[in-house]
């Protein structure tokens, strides 16, 4: 199986500094897992692969969201993240095969299985995972590349959901 692995929402937003309180997750914890993980895969000639969550900057989105909006310092990939390729894809949704340059980039480098990690375990990462199914791919998530903010009852409720859709945490 030819496997690329897939870097999601790693954006200034949700780890730097300046981001809101709800985005509490352990960033230079998170941050040194996900680097360890590109390194890895990238010195072992895997394709590693940039998504980052652009939310349309407009008023509304600036009053609703106030996040990830396109343009802005807080939508770039993290200052703190490993950037080993140029593949960067934007998603305007969680699930990052939505954006048909990504799914012809998958098709072209023959990708078969899709590793995730990444934002957020229950929401962009478990979206992705589950399109990638939808789509015929193989996906499995990185457990220790992942992190969320959710509570224990929303963990186990996406990862039964996970597993029923045949998605393997390794």
């Amino acid at each position: 199986m030819k496997t690329a692995l897939l870097v999601i929402d790693m954006q200034n937003d949700y780890l730097y500094e300046k981001r809101m309180k709800r985005f509490a997750y352990d960033t230079a914890g998170l941050v040194g897992r996900v680097n360890g993980l590109i390194r890895r895969y990238s010195e072992a000639g895997e394709d590693v692969l940039y998504i980052r969550h652009i939310i349309q900057n407009l008023p509304t989105n600036r009053l609703l969201f106030g996040y990830s909006l396109a343009g802005t310092e807080g939508a770039a990939l993290y200052g703190g993240l490993e950037v080993v390729s140029e593949h960067v894809f934007d998603k305007l949704v969680g699930d990052a095969l939505s954006n048909r340059a990504l799914r012809a980039f998958i098709g072209q480098r023959g990708y078969d299985r899709l590793h995730l990690c990444g934002l957020d375990e229950c929401g962009c990462v478990a979206a992705t995972a589950l399109g990638a199914k939808k789509r015929g791919l193989e996906a499995e998530i990185l457990r220790d590349g992942t992190a969320t903010v959710l509570d224990g009852h929303k963990v186990a409720r996406t990862r039964e959901k996970l597993r029923r859709a045949g998605v393997r945490y390794i």
